[in-house]
């Protein structure tokens, strides 16, 4: 702070601080709203889909996760790409990509097209939703004024999110699914056009790729994604089953190993000793594996069991949507008064009790009451997702800080692509949803009582205040 000279009888009056700029946070949330409500939006599609082009329960798991799988395994490399040619440039890239990718979804005439212009639409999303951020943190000098678009940030992608099903069930009861991706395209022309006008380039950094790393991971991720969504089809037995596990294992040992010799891994190893850290992305890949295996659970059975059409799906999800929204904002309240791990420990538990609840007698329920049960876990597991971002990025500090939420990120999609597919391969199983969703349900409630024994367990008390972390 600036003191006025002693020799000066009447100080100048310090001048005011311009009013932040908002057009590049609105022209960077054009591209990240729309790889968001893509998350979700597609899950009230789902019974339409199916008929429209003969796609069986596996495929239409295919449809969800092919996006995630995508995202997931390639996310890391998407901000490795960002940091080494310039994160504007890897951004437009992604989002063109993301937006030709839309197109070819629309445009499906069968499951398999479908499914692979899904997996080219989570690539697309895996380069510019890391490089998003970065460009976001470089259009705002000012640490306060940052802060505050990060929270901006953060409350628009938890909107998103949540208005995917109402969004998609709009859609589609006026123009079909393939809408739910057409409408892409002029968004996405929208957030490149208004981005190349409005933000200005990020300074690239020098960074090794670490190519064999990231390939590796691929492997691993797309062949357990391939034997947990196909076994329940082709029969855990099957030859092709068993060799895609094998490679799954295989290529994640190799992995392991590769990353603790190399002179530049994919994550820092001081990161990985941080404490805490490796904990709290447990409970991120619970909290992703339950909230939305749910999602894809109760889409389906509200469509085939109840007979809902895509809008009234929407419109019944969205109290389940927009809880996650209140619990976000309520976590911040209860970590500053109590410390993260009260939230943590709390939310879990709430989300652990609603659904095991739930669990407990399925669709035999009354429907008020069962979708109540759900709506109170979610506000649990809301409480705790904040809690449990804030203490990745304090575990990752200022010098981590890019890697730590790189590999949350990455973490949390991978929980949501075994999720879905868990769900997927229960149905399967147990085709009647008299049976079916307890044991469902009871699985969903079990990662999240997984996720308060690692809070309990193995994160220690603290008073840090809660980041807003988007579900």
């Amino acid at each position: 702070m600036r003191y006025p000279c002693p020799d000066v009888a009447v100080a100048a009056a310090p001048a005011r601080q311009a009013p932040a700029d908002p057009r590049p946070l609105a022209a960077l949330a054009v591209g990240f709203i729309m790889a968001m409500l893509d998350v979700t939006v597609v899950n009230v599609a789902l019974t339409d889909i199916s008929r429209s082009l003969e796609v069986s329960l596996a495929g239409l798991v295919w449809v969800v996760d092919g996006y995630t799988l995508a995202f997931a395994a390639l996310l890391l490399a998407g901000g490795a790409l960002a940091d080494r040619l310039g994160a504007r440039a890897v951004y437009l890239a992604g989002l063109a990509a993301f937006t030709v990718a839309s197109v070819a979804c629309g445009l499906a005439w069968d499951g398999t097209s479908l499914v692979g212009a899904r997996l080219a639409q989570g690539a697309g999303a895996a380069l510019f939703i890391p490089s998003s951020l970065s460009l976001l943190v470089h259009a705002y000098a000012d640490e306060k004024v940052r802060a505050r678009m990060v929270a901006l940030w953060s409350a628009i992608v938890t909107l998103s999110v949540a208005a995917g099903p109402l969004v998609g069930g709009l859609l589609i009861a006026h123009f079909g699914w393939r809408s739910v991706f057409l409408i892409n395209v002029p968004v996405g022309l929208a957030g490149a056009l208004l981005t190349l006008k409005l933000v200005r380039p990020a300074p690239a950094r020098p960074r090794a790729l670490n190519l064999g790393s990231h390939a590796l991971g691929i492997a691993a991720l797309a062949a357990l994604c391939y034997a947990l969504i196909q076994g329940p089809e082709q029969g855990w037995t099957a030859p092709a089953i068993l060799l895609t596990a094998a490679t799954a294992l295989v290529a994640g040992s190799l992995l392991a190993r590769r990353e603790k010799r190399s002179g530049a891994p994919l994550v820092p190893r001081e990161l990985l000793a941080a404490p805490g850290f490796i904990p709290a992305n447990g409970i991120g890949f619970l909290a992703n594996f339950s909230v939305y295996g749910q999602l894809f659970l109760v889409s389906l059975y509200l469509q085939r069991a109840r007979g809902a059409g895509p809008l009234d799906t929407g419109l019944q999800l969205l109290p389940l949507m927009l809880i996650l929204v209140l619990g976000n904002l309520v976590s911040g309240r209860i970590s500053a008064r109590r410390g993260t791990r009260f939230s943590m420990l709390s939310g879990t538990g709430l989300a652990a009790l609603a659904t095991a609840c739930a669990a407990l007698h399925g669709t035999a329920l009354p429907y008020g009451l069962f979708m109540a049960l759900l709506v109170g876990g979610n506000l649990g597991v809301a409480i705790a997702i904040p809690a449990m971002t804030a203490t990745v990025m304090q575990a990752g500090g200022k010098e981590h800080a890019n890697s730590a939420a790189a590999v949350l990120n990455a973490s949390r999609q991978i929980g949501t692509l075994v999720g879905v597919a868990a769900m997927g391969s229960l149905l399967h199983a147990l085709p009647d949803w008299n049976n079916g969703m307890p044991v469902a349900l009871a699985m969903i409630a079990s990662g999240y009582a997984a996720a308060w024994l690692i809070v309990l367990r193995r994160l220690h008390a603290d008073r840090a205040p809660a980041a807003q972390g988007p579900l």
